[in-house]
């Protein structure tokens, strides 16, 4: 199965504001848009993806996604993650209907190509389908096969509020590349660990944090 991929991106002045304590106000947009752009390249190498769309109103991230292969989906609800999801799949699908749609975290630095391969595999096999993250509160991916809707719960507790949708959850082992999100200065040493890309890592370096 091919998937069609649906990544939400807020506004990069106001993105990862939970890394002040590691990257100051001018540098964590920078920081986001590499995040972004690492992710966006190693979906974009999967094996089982057909394409991505970044659902995003920021004019820069826009640009530098698209420049990778991105096609960009303006938020036009304005309502938020959710919202933004649903109106980014329903996009994908106005063209496309018979398209299986899995929405992926922007913030996946550590990203491997095979790794998410396997993650959409097993997802192929359900209706609904949803990978935590690494703190186990959280979700990184939820798909939809053909036919199904995404019913995106995330925000507080997404984890539980897939699980209480009907999605069923993926307990796969060695995918840590696809559950590592980048949220605190402790994730982002983490994944750094794991192995970055080019972008953030380059990032990385400017914040002197690599290797610590």
């Amino acid at each position: 199965m091919q998937w069609t991929l649906v990544i939400p991106l807020k506004p990069l002045a106001r993105a990862k504001s939970r890394l002040a304590d590691t990257a100051a106000d001018g540098l964590r947009p920078g920081l986001a848009l590499a995040f972004a752009q690492d992710t966006l390249a190693a979906a974009l190498a999967c094996a089982a993806v057909r394409d991505v769309a970044v659902v995003t109103d920021d004019a820069l991230a826009g640009r530098e996604l698209a420049a990778l292969g991105a096609r960009i989906v303006p938020d036009e609800p304005g309502g938020g993650l959710n919202a933004a999801l649903e109106h980014a799949a329903a996009a994908v699908r106005a063209g496309r209907p018979e398209s299986a749609v899995a929405a992926l975290n922007a913030d996946l630095p550590a990203l491997r190509p095979t790794e998410l391969a396997r993650v959409l595999d097993a997802a192929a096999e359900f209706p609904r389908a949803f990978l935590p993250d690494a703190a186990e509160i959280g979700t990184t991916l939820l798909a939809a096969r053909p036919g199904r809707e995404l019913q995106p719960a995330f925000g507080p507790d997404s984890r539980a509020r897939h699980r209480a949708s009907g999605a069923v959850e993926l307990r796969l082992g060695g995918v840590d590349s696809v559950r590592q999100d980048v949220d605190t200065g402790a994730d982002l040493r983490t994944a750094l660990a794991l192995g970055v890309g080019a972008r953030t890592a380059a990032m990385a370096a400017r914040l002197l944090i690599a290797g610590q």
